[in-house]
């Protein structure tokens, strides 16, 4: 299956750039970060936190169905236009990696499809290159067609 989500991650580099066109009117792929109970959904985790403002705060957490937690991650959010654009921090709790700075920048193509920009700087290549070596990608796009499936049924 083709992956509609792309990641571009040039050698040497301590970012990557992540895009994704969405058959999604903008106002709902926004949504779809700005709503606890969508994210909830999408990203199959619990929302403890979600304060959409600058200097606001995020917390999201997973658990087994133990009930044992098995991530969590949370981050300060520094910008939050409606519509346009979030600027965040992004942390996962008990593993090596540093926390993370991610710029989203949502686009309107037509009334009926969007885009969304990710450009995650990591604080080293070395750090970055880590990453990517987990099933980053294949997870992104997974993540993306799920948000996708849930935010249609909205409509």
């Amino acid at each position: 299956m083709e992956r509609k989500t792309k990641i571009n991650a040039e050698n040497g580099r301590q970012d990557v750039v992540i895009t994704r066109e969405f058959d999604l009117p903008l106002e709902l792929l926004f949504k779809a970060y700005e709503e606890p109970e969508i994210v909830e959904q999408w990203m199959g985790t619990k929302v403890l936190k979600l304060e959409n403002k600058p200097h606001g705060g995020w917390q999201f957490e997973t658990s087994d169905a133990q009930g044992n937690v098995v991530f969590r991650a949370n981050g300060v959010i520094h910008e939050f236009e409606p519509e346009k654009k979030i600027t965040r921090t992004f942390q996962m709790e008990n593993t090596p990696f540093p926390v993370q700075l991610e710029f989203l920048v949502f686009e309107r193509l037509t009334d009926e499809t969007s885009k969304l920009t990710m450009q995650i700087v990591y604080k080293s290549p070395a750090d970055r290159e880590e990453m990517l070596k987990l099933p980053f990608a294949q997870g992104i796009n997974m993540a993306h067609n799920r948000l996708e499936q849930v935010v249609k049924q909205l409509i």
